[in-house]
């Protein structure tokens, strides 16, 4: 029994030169027909996007991009210089990422993500120069700040999550570091506390400054030689036990702990709950961040709100403004004091 032709499937379309073909047009007015762009008739643009239906032809966006010289890609990168141990799947990237991620895919972009333990200096200029993004969006400074100035003075479309620094040649968004550490640390002395101790390491740009405003209320209240540094990780199950052995040592326990990040606190108060040690009636705490796990800690978490929507609501907008060819300032976000009960 013989099929009629009208039975068989339509033949698979493979590239524009045979869909322009069968419509009996340019090259050129398929293009513009698909793409939505161009001076030509909505009937013939209906009739050629109705044949592309019917024959399963998607245009190649990848050979789009290449004539346009786009790639529609942007990457985030988080480069993890001062601690190695940490993951993506970390509450404060897993957070930054799903803002990022809805205002790129809003925007039309896709979102390359790379993870990188900087070895040497040229990481970031492999990445720049792989060809693969339209730009790139850095999230944290780490200790790398160096580099990323570097590659910033040659780079335009670069864009990073963190703080802001003198002479800084990198455009980033952040909140005010020294203002969250000065805020976290004025509340612990006006609750009471006179021995305080920083959690964080330093080495990281964004902890620095916080430790900086730490000291400077410290200093404000003379209460400087009160203050001791630890430099805590920022993954919980590294810095859990070096807290506990921090509070068993010898010495005065701090009555005040004000932690560079929510993890950091949350480690701290696991430390104390299980040394029973009350939070806060002996050791207030304040973290940093407000992640939304900030809210299932016993105490609740006191800590210093980032305003991690909005600041990568403003990394896409910035960076975008760059691929434009706009050069952009940085914005620095105010942080705000949360109070909770853990101080």
């Amino acid at each position: 029994m013989s099929h009629s032709s009208s039975d068989a499937p339509p033949r698979r379309i493979r590239n524009i030169a045979e869909l322009a073909e069968l419509a009996g047009v340019s090259p050129g007015t398929v293009s513009r027909a698909l793409s939505g762009a161009g001076l030509i008739s909505s009937k013939t643009r209906e009739r050629i996007q109705a044949l592309a239906r019917e024959h399963e032809f998607t245009p190649n966006a990848m050979a789009r991009n290449l004539r346009i010289q786009r790639t529609g890609a942007i990457g985030v990168v988080i480069p993890l210089g001062h601690e190695t141990g940490q993951h993506i799947s970390d509450p404060f990237f897993m957070t930054m990422l799903g803002h990022l991620a809805d205002a790129l895919t809003e925007r039309g972009y896709d979102l390359l993500l790379s993870r990188v333990i900087p070895t040497n200096g040229d990481w970031l200029d492999r990445i720049v120069d792989s060809g693969r993004t339209d730009g790139v969006i850095v999230i944290g400074q780490s200790d790398q700040s160096a580099t990323l100035d570097r590659v910033a003075a040659r780079y335009r479309p670069l864009v990073v999550w963190g703080g802001r620094s003198e002479g800084q040649v990198h455009c980033s968004v952040g909140s005010d570091n020294r203002r969250g550490g000065m805020l976290a640390t004025q509340h612990l002395i006006e609750r009471g506390c006179k021995r305080i101790a920083f959690f964080g390491d330093p080495r990281a740009q964004e902890i620095e400054q916080r430790l900086a405003g730490c000291r400077e209320a410290m200093a404000a209240a003379g209460l400087s030689d009160a203050l001791t540094v630890f430099p805590a990780h920022l993954v919980a199950e590294d810095a859990q036990p070096d807290i506990a052995r921090f509070l068993s040592g010898s010495g005065d326990r701090p009555q005040g702990i004000v932690a560079a990040s929510d993890i950091i606190a949350m480690s701290a108060i696991q430390a104390m709950v299980e040394r029973a040690i009350p939070v806060p009636d002996e050791v207030r705490v304040v973290g940093y961040d407000d992640l939304p796990i900030a809210q299932q800690t016993l105490p609740r978490l006191t800590t210093i709100r980032q305003d991690i929507a909005g600041g990568a609501g403003h990394l896409v907008d910035l960076l975008l403004r760059r691929i434009a060819g706009e050069d952009t300032d940085g914005v620095v976000m105010a942080p705000e004091l949360v109070v909770r009960g853990s101080s």
